[in-house]
């Protein structure tokens, strides 16, 4: 018996390359510092459908995913970038390097992420957490951050609405076949946080023949957090689709 077309949501058909939401993550360790850019440099690489922040506020992460149930375990390093849709300050996430190869094709296809493979790995200097990021053997993003002063959760910054730029190629000549704003702020649900802490921290961007965001380099570090959690991640929103909606 042959598969349903109405059954099919990825490929390939017979065997999925990943499961569909919800994934169930525990033991997420995360780690990011908040710095400001230039915002010129903000603008030169966001999609036309937002504007920057005057104030160039971004933001690095390192993810160390410890448990998930559609994805195992992996690595990420994420930038995202203060800007504005409409006139609604909100994040929009530029690239997700990481070393899980099921999430990549996830995140891409589900939630728009711009999701990149790389060398990730993340561990303790002594006192220091350690993001590194590498392509072709050379480290193209760095996170570094303590934790040594106390934070409570409500103290963490919001960085909310989360926004993605979900873009599928057509396969019958050039251009997009989809081409939607994503807002995946209440993707995560049955959020439990263990253990949340702030620094200092420092963030570093290098020169690779693939991309380059060494314009972002930190011109000022606003403050680094740390935080343990449990959550469920679920679908996101469509804010708009802008091949159809025209």
């Amino acid at each position: 018996m042959t598969i349903p077309l109405d059954q099919i949501a990825t490929s390939p058909p017979f065997s999925p390359a990943y499961p569909q939401p919800p994934t169930r993550y525990r033991g997420l360790r995360i780690h990011f510092v908040v710095f400001r850019a230039d915002p010129a440099a903000v603008d030169a690489v966001l999609p036309a459908c937002f504007e920057p922040s005057p104030d160039g506020e971004c933001v690095a992460r390192g993810q160390d995913v410890t448990w998930s149930t559609s994805y195992g375990t992996y690595q990420s390093l994420v930038v995202s970038v203060k800007c504005l849709y409409e006139g609604q300050a909100g994040y929009h996430t530029l690239i997700q390097l990481m070393n899980g190869q099921g999430s990549v094709s996830a995140g891409r296809e589900i939630w728009g992420t711009g999701k990149v493979h790389a060398d990730v790995t993340i561990g303790w200097d002594e006192r220091t957490l350690v993001s590194d990021a590498k392509i072709g053997g050379a480290t193209v993003a760095s996170v570094r951050s303590t934790l040594h002063h106390p934070c409570e959760p409500a103290d963490l910054p919001v960085l909310k609405p989360a926004w993605h730029l979900k873009a599928i190629p057509r396969a019958d000549g050039p251009g997009a076949e989809v081409l939607q704003l994503v807002d995946v702020t209440d993707a995560p649900s049955d959020v439990v946080v263990h253990v949340s802490r702030s620094g200092d921290g420092v963030v570093e961007f290098r020169h690779s023949p693939v991309f380059d965001l060494t314009a972002l380099a930190p011109r000022e570090v606003l403050g680094a957090y740390y935080l343990e959690e449990d959550h469920t991640e679920s679908y996101g929103v469509v804010v708009k689709d802008f091949l159809r909606e025209r």
